[in-house]
């Protein structure tokens, strides 16, 4: 811990030791000569897992920024202790895919690009409430700030453990993808949005986004926009293998919206029910089988320094 000098403001720096295969905690020596030259003295907070870091971010003094050293899934956990209490969040994207961050234009091991942001007037972004109605996390209320997927993107997610060692961040994910291609299931899914029904057939993905990618690169809700107050609402209808590659290559570049198999809209509440239990990531993160959850927006929840 660094302490508190004449003239420089104090931040808590949530350091997420597993983030971007131990990235994170590598680069924690550069960070801090930042945070020094911004004239910011810091406190770190590294847990071994979200639960730890959001109770010590709890007890912070009120109106004590936090900056997340992490990945998208560093930044959920400590939502909670963000959303609606004013505290700032500034993030520093050293994790795997770093979506929300590269939306942004935050660029990974760039920390004086992130630093100086902070003489910004922050900017309020949304957030997504999300609550799982049915399967293995019933009962279970998240917040997000990018966005989930379901079925094939979460299917993914799932298979990125088994991509080769050497493989980060986009190629990571490309890999996994191309495996999950060669393992394709439709199922009957349901999606509504606002109480009017976006799409009823059997589909291989839905996601609900509030920022614009997600797998280190793909471009899956190119119009998100993080402070206009709606969630952007996406549903494949039936594809084959082949079908599958060629729209994967549209979202790459964010060229999909307008396909005939992709169904988009956009609203505060959403609700998806799937026939069969079915494969959920929330900021990338997995969370079991679910059949049914709901989503609202939580407009200008999250106080963010560097956005």
């Amino acid at each position: 811990m660094t302490a508190p000098g004449p003239g420089t403001r104090h931040v808590a720096v949530v350091l997420n030791p597993q983030a971007g295969s131990g990235l994170a905690r590598r680069e924690w020596p550069r960070l801090a000569r930042a945070l020094d030259a911004q004239g910011l003295s810091h406190e770190r907070i590294e847990e071994p897992d979200g639960a730890h870091a959001l109770r010590r971010v709890l007890a912070l003094p009120p109106g004590v920024p936090v900056l997340a050293a992490g990945g998208d899934g560093t930044v959920g956990a400590l939502l909670p202790a963000l959303v609606g209490t004013g505290r700032p969040l500034g993030i520093i994207p050293l994790g795997t895919g770093n979506d929300f961050a590269g939306m942004l234009g935050l660029r990974p091991g760039h920390f004086e690009e992130a630093l100086a942001r902070f003489s910004f007037t922050p900017r309020q972004v949304d957030a997504l409430d999300v609550t799982v109605t049915q399967g293995e996390r019933a009962g279970q209320r998240h917040v997000l700030l990018n966005g989930l997927g379901m079925g094939f993107d979460a299917q993914v997610t799932l298979n990125m453990a088994r991509a080769p060692r050497p493989l980060r961040g986009f190629a990571r994910y490309a890999w996994a993808a191309l495996v999950t291609v060669s393992e394709l299931g439709l199922t009957q899914v349901q999606v509504k949005v606002d109480g009017h029904e976006l799409y009823l057939g059997p589909s291989a993905l839905v996601a609900v986004m509030n920022g614009a990618r997600y797998g280190g690169g793909f471009q899956i809700s190119p119009q998100s926009d993080a402070r206009d107050g709606r969630a952007n609402v996406l549903a494949s209808g039936p594809l084959g293998r082949a079908q599958l590659l060629g729209l994967m290559a549209r979202v790459l570049r964010g060229r999909h919206l307008g396909h005939a198999a992709v169904y988009h809209g956009t609203g505060q509440a959403v609700t998806v029910r799937w026939a069969a239990p079915t494969p959920l990531h929330l900021d990338g993160d997995l969370h079991g089988l679910v059949t049914e959850l709901q989503v609202r927006v939580l407009p200008g929840a999250v106080t963010l320094l560097n956005g």
